[in-house]
């Protein structure tokens, strides 16, 4: 996020299609001021943490399929589908409820976990690698796919938008229900509630 804000200074403003300037009319005017001095240490590390981000996911996405937590813990499952139950589940998170001691993921869970690995990662890695020059000599299709490299930007800025929402969001969540009790969960693999 530092890295891509430090890229994104150089050019605070976001178009769609091919092309894009300081003067041209822009999609997205951001409040940000103009910074030429920071790119080029931006570009390397936000090069970098590409890295870590596609080995880190393809290595999370591989073992969620492999073994078969996508599909035990992540999908929906029929009731949870039920107009009523989505409504309800909507209600308690409007109402700021936390779902309780479950061990199953509620569906909005389900719905944010799968938007970020379904929507969000591949949407923002493709779009990352359609800004690159080289890339898209390789591979021009991804000009098509995302209809031009400024569009691409726009897309890659929103998906980070995205990703840290669902950061913030997660954190809160976690604040909100108890979050040693979360913790423990995640370390030891049970809450105290489920000892009693």
């Amino acid at each position: 996020m530092v890295s891509g804000t430090a890229i994104l200074l150089a050019l605070p403003r976001l178009f769609w299609g091919e092309t894009g300037a300081n003067d041209a009319p822009a999609w997205i005017v951001l409040p940000l001021p103009v910074n030429l001095e920071q790119t080029g240490w931006g570009r390397n590390l936000h090069f970098l943490a590409a890295w870590i981000f596609v080995l880190n996911g393809f290595v999370y996405l591989a073992a969620a399929l492999l073994g078969g937590r996508l599909r035990r813990r992540l999908l929906p499952e029929r009731d949870q589908l039920r107009p009523g139950s989505v409504a309800a589940e909507v209600r308690a998170h409007l109402a700021l409820r936390g779902p309780g001691p479950g061990r199953r993921y509620n569906l909005l869970q389900k719905l944010a976990y799968l938007g970020v690995l379904l929507v969000l990662a591949p949407a923002m890695l493709l779009s990352g690698l359609t800004m690159s020059p080289g890339v898209t000599a390789a591979y021009p299709e991804l000009f098509t796919l995302f209809g031009g490299r400024q569009s691409a930007r726009t897309i890659h800025f929103l998906a980070a938008c995205g990703l840290v929402l669902f950061l913030l969001v997660h954190l809160w969540q976690v604040l909100a229900n108890g979050p040693v009790r979360l913790m423990r969960g995640m370390t030891v693999g049970r809450s105290r509630t489920e000892e009693t």
